[in-house]
């Protein structure tokens, strides 16, 4: 039995942001499932898509942790002798610039795109969709969002990827919200920035990525 498990839904984007993370770090793990999803009101935070309580527990032999990006920053610590070496960089600057760009992932990406995941992408799927029809509260979000991607655009021009022209853990922190905002309307909002949509293509097409995609789509329907 793996000595690491992992509670929640495969639906969930705080879930996902951890499996992508052991996937990539080749770490054994215990997948509980855990779909209590009730609607809105059962939900401490709209806008992360969690299915009820906590999206997300991570037990292993040392620690008991509920945060994804804590959780990630743990995987890559604790096993550094496995899989993906780079996930963190290499050395002090590297780990640095891979800080920086996973603050702004946490402080400036997820704030309107978990917003818009919201709306866009969980709201018409609930029986209550007609009452979470907020237009000016997307609209805000979506020009919020537009005003990151520009940053983006600019930081991938000659870069590979965020922290430099290694994938780490601050390109793998976009990958749930992106995904499902990519299945909106808003697609064309990232394919308007030419550097940001050849971005998503390089990791959006891991492996690690992919498995993630494949039990999520195992997953029971939100609503």
């Amino acid at each position: 039995m793996a000595s690491v498990k992992v509670f929640g839904s495969p639906a969930s984007t705080e879930v996902q942001r951890v499996l992508a993370c052991l996937f990539e770090k080749q770490v054994e793990f215990q997948l509980v499932k855990m779909d209590s999803f009730k609607g809105p009101k059962r939900l401490p935070d709209w806008l992360k898509m969690q299915p009820g309580g906590e999206a997300l527990t991570y037990q292993d032999e040392k620690v008991t942790l509920v945060e994804s990006r804590a959780v990630c920053r743990h995987v890559v610590e604790n096993f550094k002798d496995k899989g993906e070496s780079e996930l963190m960089g290499q050395g002090a600057m590297e780990r640095a610039m891979v800080e920086q760009w996973l603050e702004a992932e946490a402080r400036k990406f997820d704030p309107p795109s978990s917003e818009l995941v919201f709306y866009l992408a969980i709201a018409p799927k609930l029986h209550e969709a007609e009452q979470l029809d907020h237009p000016l509260l997307v609209a805000k979000s979506t020009k919020k969002l537009e005003k990151v991607l520009g940053i983006y655009e600019k930081r991938l021009a000659d870069k590979e990827f965020l922290a430099g022209n290694k994938f780490t853990l601050a390109d793998l922190s976009h990958l749930p919200n992106t995904e499902l905002l990519m299945r909106t309307e808003l697609r064309n909002l990232f394919e308007r920035h030419g550097n940001v949509k050849r971005w998503w293509a390089e990791i959006s097409k891991r492996n690690s990525w992919q498995k993630v995609l494949e039990l999520a789509s195992q997953a029971p329907p939100l609503a």
